[in-house]
């Protein structure tokens, strides 16, 4: 969550803001510019970027990881080499949150010029980028994304969220970044579609994407001969035929005060430059200047044609038609008539299409049929934005391609043959339906448009849709309505956290009842398949030590998941990078204990074991009391078969925290759970993050940083500063023992979840005696000198000598049963 800003920063921040407003020709009110990864401001032009240090309030990310390099981009050569010098890495879902002032539409321009550093290399990088409700891409690509990626998003709230989330073993970049409020009508609220009946296409609720902006005449605009700091870039590599069109300048020509066409339309550069048809006189010349562009196919695009009349003050009218792909967009186009009728007056106008099934859009211009005697055509600029599709999606593997005419036909055919089966069939699937949600047996089976299923509530009833009905807190399937309801429509003022799923709401239910709302992103590939996951798993186990489920909802393709709120957030954040308080050593003990009966329970509370795959310190949440509940189960399989030692998967998880023999072999088992539970002790014992590349070589990797002092008897160099003197020596060995054979090399020689619990029990008996120690002997025959104690799931142990010969697994036996209780 973003922290309340101290008044020294306000100060800093707004008079650094204040610096770039009156460097720039354009004074906007919400104006952010990042140099992402520097340590200081750098000057690019008349404007200045701040060293992203300074946005630590409105940038969330687990870790910083700052990158550069001493070698110059040749991309960034128009923006400024030195921002391509620095970068910010992101390991995981980071993201900037950025307060707004004035709605309505900002621009969001990404500078990426990959570079290597150390182990990273940037143009390896595999992430998406959101912004507000937008994808705007995923799974960056090197080859296509270097340089400057610009969007333009219609900002309605009082903030703007861009959120970085890198892929599976990946992570993400940035170099870096822009917010600026645009002008007003600068990009329309709607536009002629270019369909026969030439109806308006509406787009203020859309994002943009900037795929081409382009200044006729061969001539390259460079951002600092722009008020707005836009790039032009020559026609001439886009033109189908060079020989048909000649470059033609006159900027002096350029009269911007006629028509009051403001400079952020365009610079009169662009409006003084153009491509001209070359058709001079010759009254049988039929040919178009024609220009080539590839977007994107199965998206509506905005394009913009610029033009000014800057051939000639001597005549008083020329007609020519504009084309785009095989349609006539503007037939008999007379610039002087267009305009006050002036020698050099700009003129501009917008138009819509759909790219359905080609990969290239075609624009032209060419002589009309009016005057025989002058058969000249002209263009001077061109932009070409790619608009949101219904998914809000403007990644192209989102994008819907109409089919082609036959199958539209075939399509209608069917419809109109089949649907009286289409009614008959759906009347017995509700039939159906209805019946199977009176048998109490059944729990979950596929009857919802995401296939995920509706659950049967712990008292044997089925959730209904209408209402928020939260009494038995388990297993209902809310209206979305409702859910609109609990987090104020989603507002971002109540965001928990982010990631790659998606966002985490809180929310407060009818009852009042306050939870927490996970929403799957549409962007996430795997999200369906996690979805069902997670519920199919929560639905099947209750533990005081597992996350609650208390319902979900699928209706309008949503995915969306309601647990039990947990107050005081996450283990990561009470550990390092937040403003969470930390904790004694005393309560990550019991945290840890926690959540290793949470996975003791996973591994030997059914039949077959369920592993989690994602044990990390971000899963592990504290309720109001710090009691630890493992959480986030999307990943989670189902163990080996008792014939079988292990499960053949493909290797997910996160990064630092993955079992090194799973990811070399592909073979899942319950001590991948153990192993990564390994890496979030020493997390604990350390207090910082698994992987921190901005530190020092040795150091980047705790767990081999760790064990290195570990062997060499020097522990207390790695502990977390904030426990000095808090860690009694006997407890420590014994947690830094089980730690350490948490994270055997190979699975055999790792300790079961119960062995990893037992000790843990131990070292915090170890801290304290508040307890009485008592022992326990083979035959649960107690004696006055000791005893084991399972009531309300807590362990008291004697000493090591007096547990000779006990079975581990009688004791912990009991513990999962009081635990279900």
């Amino acid at each position: 969550m973003i922290s309340i800003w101290c008044s020294k920063s306000l100060v800093l921040f707004f008079s650094v803001l204040g610096l770039i407003g009156v460097s720039l020709g354009y004074t906007s009110v919400d104006d952010y510019f990042i140099d992402c990864g520097s340590s200081k401001n750098s000057s690019v032009g008349n404007r200045v970027f701040v060293a992203d240090q300074f946005y630590s309030n409105i940038l969330s990310t687990p870790q910083n990881v700052l990158a550069n390099t001493t070698d110059s981009n040749s991309l960034s050569s128009l923006y400024g080499s030195v921002l391509s010098q620095t970068a910010r890495i992101f390991t995981e879902t980071s993201h900037y949150t950025f307060p707004i002032k004035k709605s309505g539409r900002h621009w969001i321009r990404l500078y990426f010029f990959p570079f290597n550093y150390g182990f990273y290399n940037l143009s390896t990088a595999k992430f998406s980028v959101t912004a507000q409700n937008f994808t705007l891409f995923k799974d960056y690509d090197s080859n296509v994304g270097s340089g400057v990626r610009e969007y333009s998003v219609n900002v309605i709230s009082d903030r703007l969220v861009i959120i970085f989330t890198p892929s599976a073993n990946s992570f993400a970049f940035i170099n870096a970044l822009e917010v600026l409020a645009l002008p007003d009508g600068l990009i329309p609220g709607s536009a002629r579609s270019i369909d026969p009946q030439g109806k308006n296409i509406t787009m203020w609720k859309q994002a943009l994407e900037t795929v081409e902006r382009v200044n006729m005449g061969n001539q390259t605009v460079p951002p600092q001969n722009d008020s707005l700091w836009r790039l032009w870039v020559s026609d001439y590599p886009y033109l189908k035929h060079n020989n048909l069109g000649h470059p033609l300048s006159n900027i002096e020509a350029v009269n911007v005060t006629k028509d009051g066409i403001s400079e952020y339309i365009a610079p009169a550069i662009v409006y003084g430059t153009a491509t001209v048809l070359n058709s001079a006189s010759d009254a049988s010349f039929n040919a178009n200047a024609t220009w080539l562009f590839d977007v994107d196919p199965g998206f509506e695009y905005l394009v913009r044609f610029h033009f000014c009349d800057i051939l000639t003050d001597q005549r008083t009218k020329f007609y020519f038609n504009v084309y785009l792909g095989s349609s006539i967009v503007y037939q008999n186009l007379d610039l002087r008539n267009v305009t006050t009728g002036t020698f050099g007056t700009p003129y501009f106008f917008d138009i819509t299409t759909r790219v359905s099934d080609v990969r290239t859009l075609t624009v032209s211009v060419g002589p009309s049929v009016i005057d025989a005697t002058d058969r000249s055509a002209i263009l001077n600029g061109l932009e070409i934005m790619k608009i949101s599709n219904s998914k809000d999606s403007l990644d192209v593997s989102d994008s819907v391609s109409p089919k082609g005419s036959k199958i539209k036909v075939l399509l209608v055919v069917g419809l109109a043959v089949g649907l009286t089966l289409v009614i008959l069939f759906t009347i017995v699937l509700l039939v159906i339906c209805r019946r199977q949600r009176k048998k109490a047996n059944l729990g979950l089976f596929p009857n919802t448009i995401s296939g995920v299923g509706t659950l049967k509530l712990s008292d044997g009833k089925y959730a209904n849709d209408n209402g928020m009905l939260s009494t038995s807190k388990f297993g209902y399937r809310f209206a979305f309505v409702d859910i609109q309801d609990a987090t104020d429509n989603f507002s971002e003022c109540l965001v928990l956290g982010v990631g790659g799923f998606g966002k985490v709401y809180k929310g407060v239910l009818r009852d009042g009842t306050t939870v927490a709302v996970k929403r799957g992103n549409s962007s996430f590939s795997q999200g369906v398949a996690e979805f069902r996951t997670e519920i199919e798993m929560l639905s099947q186990f209750r533990h005081r030590h597992l996350v609650s489920l208390i319902g979900y909802c699928d209706e309008r393709g949503e995915m969306i998941i309601i647990y039990e709120y947990m107050e005081k957030g996450t283990l990561k954040e009470h550990l390092y990078g937040s403003n969470q308080p930390s904790l004694s050593w005393r309560q990550r003990l019991d945290i840890c204990i926690g959540a290793a009966k949470g996975l003791h329970y996973l591994h030997t509370g059914s039949a077959k074991a369920i592993i989690h795959r994602d044990v990390k310190s971000a899963n592990i949440l504290l309720d109001e009391n710090l009691m630890a509940k493992v959480a986030d189960f999307g990943l989670s399989k189902t163990g080996p078969e008792i014939d079988q030692t292990h499960v053949s998967t493909a290797v997910k998880g996160s990064f630092g925290y993955l079992d090194p023999e799973y990811l070399i072999r592909q073979q899942l088992t319950e001590k991948s759970d153990v192993y990564s539970f390994g890496v979030v002790m020493f997390e604990v014992l350390c207090g910082r993050a698994v992987i921190d590349p901005s530190l020092p070589r040795e150091k980047v990797n705790l767990v081999e940083w760790a064990t290195k002092f570990e062997r060499r008897g020097q522990l207390e160099e790695v502990i977390d500063p904030l426990l000095e003197e808090q860690v009694k020596e006997e407890s420590l060995k014994k947690f830094r023992d089980i730690a350490e054979k948490c994270l055997a090399e190979r699975g055999v020689d790792r300790p079961a979840m119960g062995d990893v619990l037992w000790n843990l029990e131990y070292a915090l008996q170890l801290q304290g005696n508040e307890q009485r120690l008592r022992s326990v002997n083979r035959g649960n025959n107690f004696e006055s000198s000791g005893s084991v104690s399972a009531s309300d799931g807590q362990l008291s142990i004697g000493s090591m000598t007096d547990l000779t010969g006990v079975s581990m697994s009688e004791v912990f036996a009991q513990m999962v049963r009081e635990d279900m209780r």
